[in-house]
């Protein structure tokens, strides 16, 4: 059904005496680009979404990726993306926690070396110079806020400093610079997958379901009827790690109604930043066609619900195939 829209073949050549349009041929294909959004865990589903359209034929010539899109993209571009699957499809909450080399101290909890020997294991000494197509690493450089497009370089590094998210992962160093996650400042890089030269953006968004079209509450308080709180009970004192200080700390007393710890109450903050940050960057920049798989129940540190996720990202793109075929054969035409 798709495969004609997006047959790139070389035309015959034109006969002498036909007169040929040099600025616009018939049959032009445009450069397609994909924008794959960052969202940890959720960050599978960007596989499912890849296999879709393969297998409809569709092979963008740009991609530009934020975090998990850094590295599915990546994984496509540098032909690993069987590698990356099988290794998404065997991870349990065990291996999971095998990979997360824990550091006290320093600037981030999980230094990712472990992580970085297994992509080192599957990639190689892969460049981006190297690459069949055009590809940027969307990140962060930390002293300034400037977003970094990583077109240059060992694919592996540009890859962990865009999804080095800040306070999990230790940041990156790179062309001097120190580099974290690049959803803090492009979570769907639609802008550096058209700068590159994509003039169809297919753009996946892994967090359109994760909060509705939120609002403003214009007018809010204390409502008339709220019964304050019961007081906590006593709790006794523990002591943290031992007697690691000897320093006494009180248990800490959480309303039923609220946030489930310190991690629930980080994940839901950097989801709503993404949110917001994403929503202000599409308006401003939409893509051609928006992708967006229903993830609302995974969270962004399951890593090993790949199955799911993967399986949303492929019901999405076979939802959106016929939108791609329209916004390719309106430049085609």
């Amino acid at each position: 059904m798709f495969l004609n829209v997006f047959n790139r073949k070389s035309p015959e050549q034109p006969n002498d005496n036909v007169p040929v349009d040099r600025h616009e041929p018939k049959t032009f294909v445009p450069r397609i680009g994909l924008a794959l959004g960052g969202g940890a865990a959720r960050g599978w589903a960007h596989i499912g979404v890849l296999r879709v359209l393969e297998k409809a034929g569709i092979r963008p010539d740009v991609i530009a990726g934020t975090s998990m899109g850094a590295l599915a993209g990546g994984a496509w571009a540098a032909n690993r993306l069987d590698q990356l699957e099988e290794f998404a499809r065997s991870m349990t909450k065990r291996r999971m926690f095998g990979f997360m080399d824990w550091r006290i101290g320093g600037n981030g909890l999980i230094s990712g070396g472990r992580l970085a020997k297994l992509l080192e294991l599957n990639f190689g000494e892969s460049m981006i110079e190297d690459l069949s197509i055009r590809y940027a690493a969307i990140a962060t450089e930390l002293s300034s806020g400037h977003e970094i497009w990583l077109t240059r370089g060992n694919l592996i590094q540009s890859m962990r400093a865009s999804y080095a998210l800040p306070g999990i992962f230790t940041p990156i160093k790179l062309g001097g610079r120190w580099l974290a996650d690049g959803a803090l400042v492009n979570p769907i890089p639609v802008s550096a997958a058209r700068a590159l030269g994509a003039r169809v953006v297919i753009a996946v968004n892994l967090h359109s379901d994760v909060f509705g079209k939120g609002t403003v509450i214009q007018d809010s308080g204390p409502l008339a009827e709220e019964e304050p709180p019961l007081p906590a009970p006593a709790a006794k004192p523990r002591r943290l790690f031992g007697n690691v200080f000897g320093l006494p700390r009180q248990r800490v007393q959480t309303p039923p109604d609220g946030p489930r710890g310190i991690s629930t109450v980080m994940m839901d903050a950097f989801n709503i930043t993404q949110d917001r940050i994403s929503r202000s960057r599409l308006a401003g920049d939409p893509p051609d066609v928006m992708i967006s798989p229903r993830l609302n129940g995974v969270g962004l540190f399951e890593f090993y619900r790949a199955e799911e996720s993967i399986k949303a990202g492929e019901e999405a793109a076979e939802r959106a195939l016929a939108d791609i075929a329209e916004s390719v054969a309106r430049l085609t035409a």
